[in-house]
Order: C-alpha cells, then sequence, then structure tokens
C-alpha cells in the first residue's frame, strides 16, 4: 500500500476531486451525485455538525459552500501511517491525551489522502476557509458537544490547509472534550469540515427561544461587529435585540458602544482590532437586515421542528447561516424576569418591600455588572470581611451578614436601611438621615421613607454601644497614622514576595495555603482600609453641613471649591507618574520607537528583548509597576487584569503624554490652581471660632482622603493576590479540560475554587459544566439588561426601567466638580483600547471611572458619566484636577455621541448637545 507522505503538496499536479485516490471518503455538502458524495452521509460517517450543514444546503438554506473529509478518510490515515497501532498503545498504558495529540500533528499525511484533500479544495476554488472539527456526537439533541473540538480560521495554501486538518483531527484528543465526553465511551472517530470563509461585518447567534426566561414568541439576537468569535469568547460589545415571532416587530432592543472586534489581521492570523469610528454607535443589523435575519430562523427552526440555536455570519448585506443546533439547555422554571429584590432570601414583606438599596460607592470596587466569579468573590468578602469592617468602626453589634449587602441583577448593593439601623449605635450616626442621605441618588424620595428595621433598641443599649464607640474612635485618631504606615510596609513586601513566586510550580496543598495567606491580607487590609473610608466621608459631610449652615448663600457648592493640597494622593500622584515616565521613554528614541510602533500586546516583549528597552524597563516601569501596578478596572472584579498583568494602558498614556509635549504643569498644576481666593474671602467673613472649626474640618477631611488613598493600595494589591491564584487555578482546569480557556474562569464560583484547593476530589468532580454554563447564561441575560438604577427602595421591575428620550438634548444629573466647559465629547467604553484615541481638551463621557481612569483626567476637558454620587471616587479626583464634572446622567452615553459639541456645568449638574 502506498505511503508516501506529502512533503511538498504544492508541488503536486493539480487533480480534481472525480479524480482523487480517495475521492469516495469526501462529501460535497449538499450534493446529491457525483464525485465525493461517498458511501454515507449520516452522522457516523460526516459528524454532527458536517451532517447538519448537508442538511441546511439541501434545504436551501444560506450556507457557504463547504466539503467534509469524512471520519473513513481519518480512519484510513491511521492506519496507513500506523497511527493506529500506537494510538491504542498509548491508551493502553493510561497515556496522557497530550501525548496521542503530538503523535497525530507530527505525522506526515500520506500523499494519496493528501492529494484528495487538496483536490477537494480544488474544486471548491481555494478560498481562504475555515476548518472546523466535526465529532460523531457533536451537535445532537441529546448532548451538545459545540466547542469540545478545534476550528482553525482563515486558513489558506495547501500545507496551511493540511495543518490545518491534523489539528482538527487530533482535537478528538483534546482535554476538554475528553473531559466532556467522560462516561460516555470511548473516543470513536472524528471528521473535519472545510467551509469556505465569510469574512463577517456583522455575526451572532439567534435563539429561537429565550433561553432563560423560556418566553414565549420571543426570537433572541445578540450581534457583534467582526467575526462571531469575539461574541462567544465574551471579549467584545454586542447588540441585543427581542422580535416578536409572529408579527417581526422588534419588541426590546440594547445598542452597547462597540470598541473592539474580532476580525483577521494577517492571512492566517485572527485577533482583536476597532471597530470603525462611524459604526461604534450604530446598531450592528438594520431594521431590514433583521427581518431578514427573523424569517430565516423561523424556517430553520420549522424545517427541524425543535427550537433552535443558530450562528449567522452577514457579508455586504448578504446573509449567512453557519451552524444551528437544538437547543439543549432548558430555562429555569421560575423566570429571571421575577428577579425584583436583592435579598437572595425571601424577608417579611415589610422588610421585603421597605428596604433602601444603593450600589453609590460600596467601596469604590463593586461598580457595575460583574461576572459570576466577581459576585462569588463579592459573596465572599460579605460572609468573611465586611462584618469585621463595620466592627472597625466602632460598631458593637455588627448584626447579621446575610442582611448586610445584597445582589440584583448583577449588581452589589449595599442594604442602607439595615447598615444605618447598626450606625445607629455610632455617636455620629445616631440620626439615620446623616448615613442615609449621602447613599441615595435623586431616583429616591426619602420624603415617605421609614427604616422597616426601626431604630437601635435604646436604653442601655445605647449607652453601652457610645461607650464602645468613644473608646474605639480615640484609638482610630490615635493609631490611624501609624497603621497606614504598617499597611503600606505589609503591601510592599507582600507584592514583592508574590513576583518572586512561581505559582504554577506548587502543589495544590501549596496552592491552598498561599490562598489562605492572601485572604488573610485581604481581610486586614480592608479592615484597615474601612476607618479611612468612612471618616473621610464623614468630615466631607460635616464640612458641608459647616458650609451650608454657616454660610447660607454664600455656602452653595463651596466645600468642592476650597483648597485641600490632595495634589499628594495615591491615585492622583499616578498621573504625574506616568508623565514622568513618558518623559523618560521620550529621552530614549529607540524606546519611544517600540512603544509607538509595536502592537500593544507586544510592547513589554519588544521593550524587555532590546538593550536600551531593558535598561528602561528595569529603571522607570519596574519601580512604576511597583506602586501602582496593582490598579485596574473594577477592582474587585477577579476577571479583569491589572496594569501589572496587561500594560498597554499605560502604554497608551506614554504614547499620549509624549505626543503632546505636556510639562508637569499641565499635569499637576491643575490640581494647584485651584482658585482660593472667592473662598478665603467668605470664610473671612465667619468669627474667628468657626473659621478655625471649618479649617480644621478642612484638614482631617485631607487627612482622613490622603490615608484613604494610601492604604487603598493595599486594599487592591490583596485583590490582585488573590486573582493570581484564581487564574492559576483557571490555568489547570483549561490544562485538564474543565475549562474551555481561560475566558470561562468568569463563571467560576469562588468558593469552587477553594473547595478543590482544600480537598482531594477532582478538578471534574467540584466544577460542573452545567453550572458552568447556567452562569455564563445568566450572565449573557443581566448583561443586555437595563442598568439597574443606583438606589432605590424594596423591589424594582425591569420592565418599568426608565428609557432614554431618543431626541432629548439635555441630561440632568449631578454636578460633582464645579465650573463649566464646552468641548467634544468623547465616549469611552473600553480603557486600555480608547486612551490613545483621547486627545487633549475632550469631554469624556462613560458609564463610570474608577481608579484607574485618574490619568485620562488630567487632560480631560470635562468628565460626565451615566452613574456615579458626590462622593465617588471619579468626583473627588475631577475635583483635585479642577475638572467640571457632571455624574449619574444616567443614559449620557447613550445620548451622546463621540464628536458632539457638548456643556458641561459641574455646578448645576446640566449637560447639553449644543452642536451634534
Amino acid at each position: 500500500m502506498n505511503t508516501r507522505t506529502a512533503s511538498n503538496p504544492a508541488s503536486a499536479p493539480a487533480t480534481t476531486l472525480s479524480d482523487a485516490p480517495h475521492s469516495e471518503l469526501v462529501a460535497v455538502l449538499g450534493r446529491t451525485e457525483g464525485a465525493g458524495v461517498g458511501v454515507g452521509v449520516g452522522v457516523e460517517t460526516l459528524g454532527g455538525k458536517a451532517a447538519r450543514l448537508g442538511e441546511m444546503i439541501e434545504a436551501g438554506f444560506p450556507v457557504p459552500p463547504a466539503f467534509c473529509l469524512t471520519t473513513g478518510l481519518f480512519d484510513l490515515f491511521l492506519r496507513e501511517t500506523g497511527l493506529a497501532a500506537e494510538i491504542r498503545a498509548a491508551e493502553a498504558r493510561a497515556a496522557d491525551s497530550r501525548t496521542v495529540r503530538e503523535l497525530i500533528v507530527a505525522k506526515d499525511i500520506p500523499e494519496p489522502i493528501a492529494r484528495t484533500i487538496l483536490a477537494a479544495y480544488e474544486d471548491l476554488g481555494r478560498p481562504r476557509v475555515a476548518v472546523r472539527s466535526s465529532a460523531c456526537r457533536e451537535d445532537s439533541a441529546a448532548q451538545s458537544f459545540a466547542g469540545q473540538h478545534d476550528t482553525v480560521l482563515d486558513v489558506s495554501g495547501d500545507q496551511t490547509l493540511l495543518d490545518a486538518v491534523k489539528v482538527c483531527w487530533a482535537s478528538l484528543w483534546s482535554d476538554r472534550a475528553a473531559a466532556y465526553r467522560e462516561g460516555t465511551g470511548p473516543a470513536g472517530s472524528i471528521a473535519v469540515v472545510v467551509q469556505e470563509m465569510v469574512d463577517a461585518d456583522v455575526s451572532g447567534v439567534l435563539f429561537t427561544v429565550d433561553p432563560i426566561s423560556a418566553r414565549p414568541n420571543r426570537l433572541v439576537v445578540e450581534a457583534c461587529c467582526g467575526l462571531g468569535e469575539g461574541l462567544v469568547s465574551g471579549r467584545v460589545s454586542s447588540d441585543f435585540f427581542v422580535v416578536d415571532d409572529r408579527t417581526l416587530e422588534v419588541v426590546d432592543e440594547r445598542v452597547r458602544y462597540k470598541v473592539t472586534k474580532c476580525a483577521p489581521l494577517t492571512p492566517g492570523r485572527i485577533g482583536m482590532t476597532k471597530v470603525d469610528a462611524a459604526d461604534r454607535n450604530a446598531p450592528c443589523l438594520t431594521r431590514e437586515q433583521l427581518d431578514t435575519l427573523a424569517r430565516l430562523a423561523i424556517e430553520v427552526r420549522s424545517h427541524y421542528g425543535t427550537e433552535q440555536d443558530i450562528e449567522w455570519a452577514m457579508r455586504d448585506g448578504t446573509l449567512y447561516l453557519l451552524q444551528t443546533r437544538p437547543i439543549t439547555t432548558h430555562p429555569q422554571s421560575k423566570t429571571v424576569d421575577a428577579e425584583r429584590s436583592p435579598y437572595l432570601v425571601p424577608q417579611p414583606d415589610t422588610v421585603q418591600r421597605g428596604t433602601l438599596w444603593s450600589r453609590m460607592d460600596i467601596g469604590e470596587i463593586f461598580v457595575g455588572l460583574m461576572s459570576p466569579l466577581g459576585l462569588s468573590f463579592a459573596q465572599y468578602y460579605q460572609h468573611h470581611v465586611h462584618d469585621d469592617c463595620s466592627a472597625a468602626l466602632g460598631v458593637r453589634d455588627t448584626g447579621e451578614v446575610a442582611l448586610q449587602m445584597g445582589h440584583f441583577q448583577g449588581h452589589v448593593y449595599l442594604n442602607i436601611s439595615y447598615t444605618a439601623y447598626l450606625l445607629g449605635q455610632a455617636v455620629p450616626t445616631r440620626d439615620q438621615r446623616h448615613f442615609t442621605s449621602r447613599f441615595v441618588s435623586e431616583e429616591v424620595d426619602l420624603a415617605a421613607y421609614a427604616n422597616p428595621f426601626g431604630t437601635f433598641p435604646g436604653g442601655m443599649e445605647d449607652l453601652l454601644s457610645t461607650v464602645h464607640w468613644v473608646q474605639a474612635t480615640a484609638t482610630e485618631m490615635l493609631s490611624m497614622t501609624h497603621r497606614a504606615e504598617d499597611m503600606v510596609a505589609s503591601r510592599l513586601y507582600e507584592f514583592d514576595r508574590a513576583r518572586q513566586l512561581d505559582l504554577t510550580r506548587m502543589s495544590r496543598r501549596e496552592l491552598d495555603a498561599e490562598l489562605a495567606r492572601y485572604l488573610a491580607f485581604f481581610h486586614d487590609a480592608h479592615v484597615g482600609y474601612m476607618p479611612y473610608y468612612i471618616n473621610a466621608f464623614g468630615f466631607y459631610g460635616v464640612l458641608t453641613a459647616l458650609c451650608a449652615g454657616w454660610l447660607g448663600a454664600d455656602g452653595v457648592n463651596l466645600q468642592n471649591r476650597m483648597k485641600t493640597d490632595m495634589s499628594s494622593l495615591r491615585t492622583v500622584a499616578s498621573a504625574q507618574e506616568i508623565w514622568g515616565v513618558a518623559q523618560a521613554a521620550k529621552a530614549r528614541p529607540r524606546v519611544m520607537r517600540i512603544i509607538n510602533e509595536t502592537p500593544l500586546e507586544e510592547v513589554e516583549v519588544r521593550l524587555r528583548e532590546d538593550a536600551e528597552g531593558r535598561a528602561f524597563w528595569n529603571a522607570q516601569m519596574e519601580p512604576f509597576l511597583r506602586a501602582n501596578g496593582t490598579r485596574g478596572r473594577q477592582e474587585m472584579e477577579l476577571t479583569h487584569p491589572r496594569w501589572i498583568d496587561d500594560p498597554s494602558y499605560i502604554f497608551q498614556m506614554i504614547r499620549r503624554y509624549s505626543a503632546d509635549g505636556f510639562s508637569i504643569d499641565d499635569i499637576m498644576g491643575r490640581s494647584r490652581a485651584h482658585e482660593e481666593g472667592d473662598v478665603r474671602a467668605v470664610l473671612e467673613k465667619l468669627p474667628l471660632p468657626k473659621r478655625k472649626t471649618i479649617e480644621t474640618v478642612i484638614s482631617m477631611y485631607a487627612l482622613c482622603s490622603e490615608l484613604r488613598e494610601t492604604t487603598r493600595m493595599s486594599m487592591i494589591t490583596s485583590i490582585w493576590l488573590v486573582r493570581n491564584v484564581v487564574y492559576e487555578v483557571g490555568r489547570r482546569l483549561v490544562e485538564e479540560g474543565v475549562l474551555h480557556s481561560l475566558d470561562e474562569v468568569a463563571h467560576l464560583d469562588f468558593e469552587d475554587v477553594r473547595t478543590y484547593l482544600r480537598g482531594s476530589d477532582t478538578a471534574r468532580e467540584v466544577f460542573s459544566r452545567a453550572k458552568l454554563d447556567e452562569r455564563r447564561r445568566m450572565h449573557e441575560y443581566h448583561n443586555r439588561l437595563p442598568e439597574p438604577p443606583l438606589t432605590f427602595i424594596g423591589e424594582h421591575d425591569i420592565t418599568q426601567a426608565v428609557r432614554p428620550v431618543a431626541d432629548g438634548e439635555r441630561l440632568e444629573g449631578l454636578g460633582s466638580s464645579p465650573g463649566r466647559i464646552v468641548g467634544r465629547a468623547r465616549i469611552v467604553e473600553d480603557l486600555v483600547w480608547q486612551a490613545d484615541e483621547f486627545q487633549p481638551g475632550e469631554i469624556l463621557v462613560t458609564r463610570y471611572t474608577d481608579a484607574s481612569w485618574t490619568p485620562l483626567f488630567a487632560i480631560a476637558g470635562g468628565v460626565v458619566t451615566d452613574i456615579g454620587s458626590m462622593l465617588s471616587h471619579s468626583s473627588i479626583v475631577a475635583r483635585e484636577f479642577n475638572v467640571p464634572s457632571v455624574v449619574n446622567t444616567k443614559h449620557a452615553t447613550q445620548r451622546i455621541n463621540t464628536g458632539d459639541m457638548i456643556m458641561v456645568d459641574g455646578d448645576t449638574g446640566i449637560v447639553e448637545v449644543v452642536e451634534g
């Protein structure tokens, strides 16, 4: 038998499939006669994916042309190369599945088989193709193996095609495929689909029934720019539409601002790139395109007689179906639409309907929608840390942990009613209004509000609580500066220690011990930080009250105009330090060229490989990252990389700061530019005792704010340490095939991670695939809902959510930093990808900000956010940089477009579009 290898298949003469040696083992999908039909077109021959594609083509649906290398061709390859016997021997000795994969990938394809494959490719017209595995049990109604086997996109050329085929064959022994089919029998065989590649403008999925709520007559469409792989991995923003399958009317939609898309970068290389600016705010699909897609989906469902999960793509307005499979998951019996309260367990009706909930400024790190991993970590914080944080404030009775926080539609809320009840033990918050008013946005009217928990018991309990609070507060005032110094030292020690460790070499027991160490540091850092956080807010509240009470009309908003000399704030100083790094890079033309001309994800490697770049890295980047590297977006969300994990944002800001020739005064001088003349004149009107009182409060506010910022780095470093362990576990789960990729770490439960490290159960026993998929679907559902309010009482009905006025040009929010400015708006959805687009003097418009955004504040003309409060971190930084700011506009990112000329009034809280 001929076993010559295809060492140079491109040199072989062109052959049509009808003349190929093994044409009977290749099926041209949808062809009912002639060459390439083969000896059977069932699932056992074509695999589930190819069989379904063939059915779709035969039914007349618009599917890109394709052919299938049948299971018979794969079996022939194993026999001809002798791999069949080698694999049987490897499996008999229980060899790692990686060994089998390496055997297949390393083996050359025999020349007759290679010639057959290339003949089919020639008949297809030799286009760029997608090469996809098609296993026999894949995409069946009983069990979906979707995503378990490999796909290679954007393939062109003979040798590249043959290599891609071997990758797909070898994926029958991938760890994830083995894990998924565990208990269902041996690997069996596998086919491969070679299909013309659709370089899509728009891609997505369509469910012919809502996969979460099971509401009838709803076609659920998710669409993204570029290839669908970006949507599947969760790396891109997508638009969401619901179409009534009876009337084809669009009954719900959510158009997201889209910054990035997945697309071919170079031949054979798929990656992330930017969406054209003109397409970012626009819906991915027009009404006509949605109508066409919906009609086609109804036809597909009718053809198969069951609900379908359909993958589709559109290029130049032409719609293609890439796959359809039965919906194998069953919606929950209780619809998600019934979720109306953050309470995780039912409460008495007066409590359930009367509780005041808020997500304003809670730790400044729970902002925004959180992943299932992030939510479960927040629950860990609630049950193991938050109670001691309350005790650190001088609260004698810390109450029931389960009542202190809640979750609603993927967001974390603080139970203001219960917290205010407990804080009634402290003298400054004995009157609950002092605390409650600070966590209420304008959506809530407190006139008719009554705390369902009542007031703290009173009598002897109040006396004991008062004595306890006085003692705790006195101790705090005496120790707070020393404690901050200790927290800084311990942070640097833990950071340096972690940088020296190689978690990949640790056993499970060692990794468990490391996590325990980090969680202890996490506990201490949060408990140590909480008094600074609350006291800074407390002194700000006192300052506000004194200005209003003693200065009358002259005191309105005066607390936001006073110079507090807070340029030493750790967060504000980070902008200064980035400027310093940028100047050092600018002084080294070779280094600056690497930073400017290299793709962001490759800059660090290129710098470290270059002698001058390495010197710059060691002298500039390492000290900066040691001081600031654990910062990141939404810091309690473990899935977000920190600056030290991915310094792309830092390189963006180096490009921006160096290109525009800023001086240090341009960055920090704004902070010192507060006009004090009018403020001092107003204060001089006060009698000396009152003036001294206000000045004392200002100094205490400044001190607590500075200590708060200094110790905040300890808090967020502790989260980074925990993240490192979680992602090491995730890496191992990918290796074992429990997770498809590291992206799925987002769907883990933090308690499962702890259970896995503490115990002896296997990863497959601890981490349920069904629960992972359920958490993913729930997160996707929450992601497409309207943003829940910052504050609400009782329950919130998403069906009654406020919608923005389509033609409105005026927004009212909360003026959080004084001043009035007119400038061009820049919508920023993704900080890393868009930092280089932001121009000095533009007005930053985004959903919310946190500490990682500080370097943009240094060059922004103004700041506008959808959510926020007077005491949110972004408001404080905006005031320190003297940048007019309006927060809590709710819909700025939907009503304003990049390039609009807008007016921002930080005194009145008004934002107007003056020129579209």
